[in-house]
């Protein structure tokens, strides 16, 4: 490894966890979101009228590179013909139940026994992730007991700026108490996640792209340091630090 990287920081979609887009999965969340909204439209063409919104709030976020806290995404973007009183208390778990209609998401290989690994060879852990709950992740990192692996957690939707504003990265590495220059990076987008992170000064951009796209070709500008095919290749390029075990 030719830097001295003391923290590595994650993504989470495509690189912790991946979609499975299991139809009976999303169906069943698709009904609950009619249930909570009380709409009298079936969950198919409600839901399809969600998607076709939150694509223009995506195109919004993206050109801003704002994320809207999830009272606003609901009243404003997705459902602004409902009374609000009745949406912004239910907000959070519409936000949750949109995002299972979209799939269901699952842990990718090795994603424990790295985290555990990396965090015993004596690295800093950190999350930073474009993402529209709040909740969510939180509640996952709990339920599978990886919480007390990660010294820094950062979510556009928490932190109100989505990548690749280097705002996100650079308040990631100050949570985490480690110069920007000594932190490693791990995402899946060539675009977004290495030139947000080459702008915030990260000493290390790491790759994990999806099978589908591995072989289309990256411009010059968004080369990364390093390209991988696993969580497993981690281990191969982060030894031990400082004595710690391995």
């Amino acid at each position: 490894m030719p830097l001295d990287i003391e923290a590595i920081f994650l993504d989470i979609g495509n690189t912790l966890r991946i979609l499975l887009k299991e139809e009976p999965y999303r169906a069943d969340a698709r009904r609950r979101i009619v249930s909570l909204i009380g709409t009298t439209e079936t969950p198919e063409v409600f839901c399809a009228e969600l998607d076709r919104r939150y694509k223009k709030y995506r195109k919004w976020a993206f050109e801003h590179l704002i994320e809207a806290p999830e009272e606003e995404l609901w009243t404003r973007w997705l459902a602004p013909e409902f009374p609000v009183e009745h949406i912004a208390p239910l907000a959070h778990e519409l936000t949750y139940q949109f995002r299972q209609s979209m799939g269901r998401r699952v842990m990718a290989d090795g994603c424990k026994e790295v985290i555990q690994s990396l965090h015993e060879r004596g690295y800093k852990l950190g999350i930073i992730s474009n993402v529209i709950t709040t909740s969510e992740i939180p509640d996952w990192l709990a339920v599978e007991d990886l919480e007390r692996y990660f010294k820094s957690v950062l979510l556009s939707s928490s932190f109100g700026r989505r990548k690749p504003d280097p705002s996100i990265y650079l308040e990631a590495a100050r949570r985490a108490e480690v110069d920007p220059a000594k932190c490693a990076y791990v995402g899946d987008n060539f675009s977004r996640d290495v030139s947000g992170t080459r702008a915030a000064g990260f000493g290390m951009i790491i790759i994990l792209p999806d099978p589908a796209e591995a072989d289309d070709p990256v411009p010059v500008e968004h080369q990364p340091d390093l390209v991988i095919h696993s969580l497993w290749d981690l281990l191969d390029h982060f030894p031990s630090r400082n004595g710690h075990r391995g």
